[in-house]
């Protein structure tokens, strides 16, 4: 970890990297930079299918940081007895709008949808969320495009409190298309330089792997699975896992053990959540970029 003297610190001494502090400067900078282009009319649509509680929230919270960002939020919300072509009508509306610049649709779809047919609609200049698979491809191929919103704002953590990254090991926990797979690519990216290793729940021997890292990166959806004995004096510890247990929303990381040995934690909840929507607001100005808007 960089020493740093103005941040914020946990018991134990660790920097707290508050994801609803850095949230909060993305949207600002944002809006600055949207009235610096003389306001233009920029457009985030999300679709919501069906009346899933936690997705409801998670919709309602990115169209406000739009709106206080300076972009335009469209939405559209369909019954989750709706059919696929409904669905995917829907998302064709949006696609060949020129009007609307990001489409976000809001997983996972009911049972008996498929999401995929629905990603696969989205042309990778609106894909906001960067989940198709030409987004990926993009990544992967390291051609410019947009990136997942998460996996971005585990990345706008690290740069925003001084943890370096060149030349220092890194380990993800999880192997998801959404988190894990993406984050390692972005870890590994030149520039970065970091040497990323992918692990998961089937890993040998998980916890000496980890405390040969400088940065974790907890994306498995494992509750408490990353306690103290998995971390290095001084590493980074990011949380990204969500668990819904009976004492209510838990992460991957043992905040409580890992705090008193880390160098720098993300809380839970307040850390990497938030962050996935200061990147969504982010990913849209690219995508208004992208299309020649701005």
């Amino acid at each position: 970890m960089t020493q740093t003297d103005d941040f914020e610190r946990t018991p134990g001494g660790a920097v707290l990297m508050d994801g609803k502090r850095l949230r909060d400067e993305i949207v600002a900078d944002l809006r600055a930079e949207i009235e610096s282009l003389g306001n233009p009319t920029i457009t985030l649509a999300t679709v919501l299918v069906g009346s899933d509680k936690p997705s409801r929230i998670y919709v309602r919270n990115k169209r406000r940081k739009a709106e206080e960002s300076g972009l335009v939020s469209r939405h559209v919300e369909l019954d989750a007895d709706c059919t696929q072509d409904d669905v995917e009508s829907t998302v064709r509306v949006l696609v060949d709008d020129p009007t609307v610049h990001g489409i976000l649709v809001q997983l996972p779809l009911p049972d008996g949808l498929d999401a995929e047919r629905v990603l696969d609609l989205i042309p990778p200049e609106k894909d906001v969320d960067g989940l198709t698979e030409r987004s990926m491809g993009r990544l992967v191929r390291g051609r410019p495009g947009l990136v997942p919103c998460t996996p971005l704002g585990v990345m706008r953590l690290l740069d925003r409190y001084g943890v370096p990254t060149s030349g220092k090991r890194a380990v993800v926990i999880g192997r998801s298309t959404l988190v894990g797979l993406p984050q390692v690519l972005l870890l590994g990216r030149k520039g970065v330089d970091a040497t990323p290793t992918l692990a998961h729940s089937r890993t040998t021997d998980l916890a000496a792997q980890c405390r040969e890292a400088d940065i974790i990166v907890a994306a498995a959806g494992m509750a408490g699975l990353v306690t103290a004995e998995f971390v290095r004096p001084g590493a980074a510890v990011l949380d990204v896992g969500i668990s819904r247990t009976e004492s209510g929303i838990v992460g991957d990381v043992d905040f409580d053990g890992v705090e008193k040995v880390a160098g720098a934690i993300t809380p839970m909840p307040g850390g990497t959540g938030p962050m996935t929507i200061g990147c969504l607001m982010q990913n849209t100005l690219l995508a208004a970029r992208l299309q020649g808007v701005v």
